[in-house]
């Protein structure tokens, strides 16, 4: 059988488990790993993918500035992805590129490659918290989300828009983590993050993430236009926009290494 075959054939049986799970789950902690896994399942199998981005930073007067950037990612059986973001404009940032390879279990690896300094710096799991090229992303909003990472607790049902969403608490195992928890809103037709809430470790709202303008791709793979990040305890606010999906383009492991820092494009 071959890569695509089983890799389909492994989604429908673990979405049918994970859906008859969600349902017949005794306890809110039971149910919201089920819905968790879920997610995740109803994505796999889509092996790498290239886009463009588009940062909008945002002070609390309302000045922008705005970055270009290009984002290759790669699956990886039975780990997290592999993401590299590279820096397109304006200037001053030029040429600037961020490597993670996120795991499912212990510390993502990450580094940032600075042109002006011609050097590749490790970000620590301890500074994962900061925030990403001054935007109110920090390093750990980059990582793949991965089910072992947390653990959850299932809130209630509530309308989203045109959707009802699953409303469910996700604690970070990370001792490391910005956040003490999160809250994070599921719709139940597609299993796709419409809104989340984060707390900081004084569990007071920090800041909240919309996802917004879903497309598909390939028939399966839903990807937002946008993302909205607000900053309540600073005024500033982020959003990403996202165009020019493609997905399957080929790239492997050897696209994702320290050296492919310095030698982005």
């Amino acid at each position: 059988m071959n890569f695509a075959l089983k890799s389909a054939a492994a989604v429908i049986t673990a979405t049918l488990l994970a859906s008859t799970s969600a349902v017949f789950a005794e306890t809110p902690e039971e149910k919201g790993m089920a819905i968790a896994q879920q997610t995740k399942i109803v994505d796999e199998g889509w092996g790498d993918s290239v886009a463009e981005m588009k940062m909008i930073l945002r002070n609390a007067d309302g000045q922008e500035s705005v970055r270009d950037i290009r984002i290759r990612s790669l699956e990886v059986d039975g780990d997290g992805d592999k993401s590299l973001s590279i820096f397109d404009k304006p200037r001053d940032v030029k040429g600037t590129a961020f490597l993670s390879f996120s795991h499912t279990v212990g510390n993502d690896d990450q580094w940032l490659y600075l042109p002006a300094l011609k050097r590749v710096k490790r970000i620590s799991s301890r500074n994962k918290s900061g925030p990403f090229m001054g935007s109110e992303f920090a390093y750990e909003d980059l990582s793949s989300f991965e089910v072992e990472k947390f653990t959850y607790q299932y809130l209630r049902d509530e309308p989203c828009g045109d959707e009802t969403c699953f409303v469910v608490e996700q604690y970070p195992a990370d001792k490391n983590s910005g956040y003490k928890r999160r809250i994070v809103w599921i719709d139940q037709s597609e299993y796709r993050m419409h809104k989340t809430e984060f707390y900081n470790r004084r569990d007071a709202l920090l800041k909240t993430l919309e996802a917004r303008n879903y497309e598909q791709y390939s028939g399966r793979h839903w990807r937002p236009t946008e993302m909205h990040m607000i900053n309540h305890q600073t005024g500033k606010s982020t959003v990403l926009q996202w165009s020019n999906y493609a997905f399957q383009t080929g790239l492997s492991d050897s696209d994702f290494s320290q050296n492919s820092l310095k030698r982005a494009r």
